[in-house]
């Protein structure tokens, strides 16, 4: 039975201190608030180019750091804004080459003011996606969309003023305060129970046994939650089972859903792209299908420009779909990548002293969690990363598209072109 439609990402930066220092008595289970007097800012006054900015420079990391998973064989899925909103609360604490290599490799391009208010703002705009007004036409509810941050403090650790203040006023996230030392797998529970309990239960036990020690000083977490269903939903009658060509050139058999629907097309070159839309048309949908043979060469020259030059150039035809049905999870840490993408000193011998003052927080791994599963009503989705440092009009064309091979897709917010999600689906595994 078709189960509601969610889109979770949910991304976590845990820090820690790269020195021990005395225990604390028990009692991580329960926790305080230390939060800063600051209010988050609703309404920041962010220029129009600076949210472009921002978000060349997102799509740009979320097609550098694509490429270098990718490299691995199977399917893949990431949620890019999850991973970079994790990042930029850990980058406001990062100074010196530390902050340049975190900015390069985030293709953050804004002063560090101007982009946590930049953030604030596309997040801002992205829980106004509930308040969409529906037409006459549109079938079902208005998708749900909620943003949450939150962060996570040793209890008996300083961390500077103007860093939680920052982290109020751009992310509207408070100092939870836990006894890391001496109750860390307690305190392990509470944030765990945090996410599961923003994602709808969709995400359990985000921070595995051990993945906090009795040196973690601070755990940042973000949470995204969306909830929508297809504005054409496919007729479950209609689906039966189907061939899809894998990559090795052998074939195999999945459930493929048949729908008449309008929607955004385009033929470029050897590949064919379409735009599913959900309820309210504000976020679709873009699958990119590589013609036979092809799909290397064109992931390869996948990027945000291209990306881009895509999305604008759909027009709107009325497409006879076969698309599979598919279900799959991805794990992955995110260490190596960003390494390779010159992300090298955050790991060793870094500076987050805009944290506390000290050059003692280091971090030691960035995992990536996530889930996807597409069917006749629509879309369920879930990511979660966890950055864990020691001391995020009328058709005019007719088209009959058959998915019957490897592709890529995005789950993009079509107003500020945030891509949510980012894979690919190469076969059932």
């Amino acid at each position: 039975m078709w189960r509601s439609l969610c889109l979770l990402p949910v991304a976590l930066a845990l820090l820690a201190m790269s020195s021990c220092s005395d225990g604390g008595s028990g009692g991580g289970g329960a926790f305080t608030a230390a939060r800063s007097d600051i209010e988050r800012e609703t309404s920041p006054e962010v220029p129009r180019a600076d949210g472009t900015e921002l978000q060349a420079g997102n799509a740009a990391f979320a097609f550098d750091l694509y490429h270098e998973l990718s490299a691995e064989p199977g399917n893949l899925f990431l949620s890019p804004h999850s991973i970079s909103t994790a990042l930029a609360m850990t980058y406001a604490g990062a100074r010196g080459e530390t902050a340049t290599e975190m900015a390069a490799t985030l293709h953050f391009t804004l002063p560090q003011d101007r982009l946590h208010a930049a953030l604030n703002a596309l997040d801002l705009e992205l829980e106004k996606r509930p308040k969409v007004r529906l037409t006459d036409e549109a079938k079902g509810e208005p998708p749900e969309l909620t943003v949450a941050n939150a962060t996570w403090g040793d209890r008996e650790y300083r961390f500077l003023d103007e860093y939680l203040d920052l982290l109020a006023r751009n992310y509207g996230a408070g100092l939870q305060l836990l006894d890391f030392r001496g109750d860390p797998d307690g305190s392990r529970e509470v944030i765990n129970s945090w996410v599961e309990e923003q994602t709808k239960d969709r995400i359990k036990d985000l921070l595995p046994p051990d993945a906090i020690d009795p040196d973690t000083r601070l755990v940042l977490t973000n949470a995204i939650y969306f909830k929508a269903s297809w504005e054409t939903p496919f007729s479950e009658s209609q689906t039966k089972p189907g061939p899809f060509h894998l990559l090795d050139g052998t074939e195999t058999q999945v459930d493929v859903m048949h729908e008449g629907v309008n929607a955004g097309y385009a033929r470029a070159g050897d590949l064919q792209a379409v735009e599913l839309s959900y309820v309210g048309r504000e976020i679709g949908m873009l699958i990119i299908v590589p013609d036979e043979g092809t799909f290397a060469e064109a992931e390869a020259s996948l990027d945000a420009a291209s990306f881009a030059a895509l999305a604008g150039g759909l027009s709107a035809a009325h497409v006879t779909l076969a698309l599979p049905k598919f279900q799959f999870e991805w794990e992955k840490s995110l260490v190596d990548p960003l390494r390779a993408l010159g992300m090298v000193s955050p790991f060793e011998g870094a500076d987050f002293s805009g944290m506390d003052g000290t050059g003692n927080l280091v971090i030691s791994d960035v995992l990536h969690k996530s889930f996807i599963a597409v069917d006749e009503k629509g879309t369920e989705a879930a990511a979660a990363t966890a950055v864990i440092m020691r001391e995020t009009a009328a058709p005019i064309e007719v088209v009959e598209l058959t998915i019957d091979r490897p592709f890529i897709f995005a789950i993009r917010d079509r107003p500020t072109g945030a891509i949510l999600f980012l894979g690919r689906y190469t076969g059932p595994q």
